[in-house]
């Protein structure tokens, strides 16, 4: 029982041990779930403090930055409320010093935000997992530097601040130009005939004043440091051409459109070529040259070669300078003719002397390619038909020589066209001229020598030639009379005229001794073949000497009363020489009367003529129209004509007497 009782106390104490643990076991739990929570916060707290004590140290670098970012702001907005309030007129330079700043600070600002930015980017996402205020502020710091960093940029707009400042220094740009760009003044000397020795153009003065020029260049170099240049590329090319084709309005530049055929001669715009020439130096040397130094003093330090190029080029377009190159080609495609060669000749000499002023003015690439290309074909095209021309001319001679000669043995006029043209071809200039383009066409066709003195060489090939065609339309003559006072005009017109002239130089002086031979042996000849026998075919007569007389000279006069003897000199000497023979024969005649009339001392039925009556007659002879009806002062005059005749007839498809 004692065992029942001890065993029943034990239990109780054992159930009540076990409630007494069961309740501290219960605490143990809620301290437990404390403690957990606890030390989960306390993780959390630890792992804060390790992430702040982490970004220390960008903390410290990005300070500096962001606090130098606001700084320069500050800085910006201060010059930015300063520019906002300024003009660029009166004071440009400060206007541009405020610019420089302007655009400096905001330089300045774009490369610190820059910077800034990389370092809060760093430190907003080591703090990407915290959610607290911290992270909230350096999200905002983030945001407000983003968009510092694209200050710059809005400034550049067309309402920013820097946007309004270029539109208004672009305005002062153009007024500038405009306001101090005139039209070049057109000499007086294009509007003459270009032969007066004081023909000289007057000092072209500069484009624009240096002060001008100076400010310009200040704000071309404001808008280069912005990468603005095409904005004040596009109104200079505006404004300078249309001063350039104000500059040529004063002259009249219609016949640079003209258009002609290889039908065509070159004499219907033969006056057209000298103004070509002129003004085609006006437009090179004065304008287009003003006009290239003005366009590199401006631009020439900021842009490239190629920009600099073009922006001239379409300034220069507007001088019409195609038209001129134009105008020249149409010259090479007109008929080919002798008179062709001098002109293609000027061309030639006037492109020549311009040859180192394209170079320079048109020298660079694209566009200017388009220019250098038309003008290398517009020379290939007047050293070749130069040259054509040129060597043709002694076989045009030739071809002549089937013409018949003229029917009052005058000169033809081929001789008088000739031997000008010749001369002409011999002047220095022009020989000079020629002997360049053989020169340059020989070198194009890769010919290892050169002939020098080809011009003279050629001259004496023309004058053989010539030569030949007037032997041979002497014997063309079915009256040997009319041959002698063809051989008398011709050589008389060969030995005066080109004595002391540089064709007569040329062929020499026993050339001309020659001919002067010639005049005298024809004129001889003339005398005896038609007056000689005159006596001898009078007295034949035998029923009466001076009817006799008379039958013969009125045919030998009526024959040759069309007949011309060109110069005055020898057309005397000739009617002189012809007095002599004829005018002692008929006084004698007259003085003794006819044996056979019933009255010796009674007048002579037959006697025609009076000895005055005749000699009048005879001093009459050998005149052309414009002698007998004119005055002889006109003889220049139609010379002139004749040459103009001939220079138009002398062609390939055509021939001349």
């Amino acid at each position: 029982m004692e065992h029942l009782i001890q065993t029943r106390d034990l239990l109780k104490t054992t159930l009540h041990q076990s409630t007494q643990l069961d309740s501290q076991i219960h605490q143990t739990t809620t301290n437990l779930s404390r403690i957990n929570h606890t030390i989960h916060s306390s993780k959390s707290q630890i792992a804060n403090t390790a992430c702040i004590s982490a970004i220390h140290h960008h903390l410290h670098r990005a300070l500096p930055p962001v606090s130098a970012v606001f700084n320069v702001y500050q800085m910006v907005e201060e010059l930015e409320s300063i520019l906002s309030d300024h003009q660029p007129f009166p004071n440009l330079h400060h206007h541009l010093s405020l610019i420089k700043k302007f655009r400096q600070a905001l330089s300045l600002l774009t490369n610190t935000s820059k910077l800034a930015i990389l370092w809060v980017e760093d430190i907003n996402t080591t703090m990407a997992d915290i959610d607290n205020i911290y992270h909230s502020n350096v999200s905002k710091t983030l945001r407000i530097l983003k968009q510092l960093h694209g200050y710059e940029e809005r400034s550049f707009s067309k309402h920013g601040t820097l946007g309004v400042a270029f539109e208004n220094l672009k305005h002062e740009f153009t007024n500038l130009l405009i306001d101090n760009s005139f039209p070049i003044q057109v000499p007086s000397s294009l509007f003459s005939s270009g032969d007066d020795e004081s023909d000289v153009f007057d000092p072209i003065p500069e484009a624009l004043p240096l002060s001008i020029v100076e400010n310009l260049q200040d704000i071309v170099s404001c808008f280069a440091c912005n990468n603005l240049m095409d904005v004040c590329i596009l109104d200079y090319i505006k404004i300078r051409g249309t001063i350039v084709n104000r500059s040529l309005e004063g002259i009249d530049l219609d016949y640079l459109d003209i258009t002609l055929t290889e039908f065509d001669s070159v004499q219907e715009i033969e006056g057209y070529i000298d103004e070509w020439g002129r003004h085609l130096e006006f437009v090179v040397k004065h304008v287009l040259e003003l006009e290239y130094t003005l366009c590199a003093n401006v631009f020439g330090k900021y842009i490239e070669v190629n920009a600099l190029t073009d922006c001239f080029y379409k300034t220069a377009i507007q001088s019409g300078i195609q038209g001129f190159i134009k105008f020249a080609n149409t010259v090479t495609k007109c008929k080919k003719e002798a008179i062709k060669l001098f002109k293609l000749l000027e061309i030639f000499a006037i492109l020549n002397n311009l040859r180192q002023d394209f170079n320079i003015i048109f020298g660079g690439k694209n566009p200017c390619s388009e220019i250098q290309s038309q003008t290398r074909d517009l020379i290939k095209k007047v050293v070749n038909g130069a040259c054509e021309i040129f060597r043709d001319l002694t076989s045009q001679v030739n071809l002549q020589r089937l013409t018949d000669p003229p029917p009052d043995g005058t000169v033809p006029r081929l001789v008088i066209f000739v031997t000008e043209y010749a001369n002409e071809l011999l002047d220095d200039d022009y020989r000079f001229e020629l002997e360049q383009v053989l020169k340059i066409q020989s070198s194009w066709d890769n010919e290892s020598k050169f002939t020098n003195g080809l011009v003279y060489i050629e001259v004496q090939n023309i004058m053989k030639s010539l030569e030949l065609n007037l032997e041979t339309w002497a014997k063309r003559y079915d009256d040997v009379s009319l041959s002698c006072i063809f051989l008398m005009n011709t050589s008389c017109y060969l030995s005066k005229h080109l004595k002391g002239t540089k064709l007569g130089d040329l062929m020499g002086e026993s050339w001309i001794n020659k001919h002067e031979v010639h005049v005298q042996y024809y004129t001889s000849l003339y005398l005896q073949k038609s007056w000689g026998k005159i006596k001898i075919q009078a007295m034949s007569n035998e029923r009466n000497k001076i009817k006799g007389f008379n039958d013969v000279f009125d045919d030998v006069y009526k024959k040759q009363s069309e007949w011309v003897v060109c110069d005055r000199d020898l057309r005397w000497k000739t009617c002189e020489k012809i007095m002599e023979v004829v005018i002692p024969i008929y006084k004698s005649l007259v003085e003794s009367g006819d044996t056979r009339s019933p009255n010796r001392f009674s007048p002579n039925k037959y006697v025609k003529y009076s000895v005055e009556t005749l000699e009048n007659m005879l001093t009459s002879m050998f005149r052309s129209k414009l002698d007998k009806y004119g005055s002889s002062n006109k003889s220049t005059t139609l010379i002139g004509k004749i040459k103009n005749v001939v220079v138009g007839s002398f062609s390939p498809t055509s021939t001349v007497t």
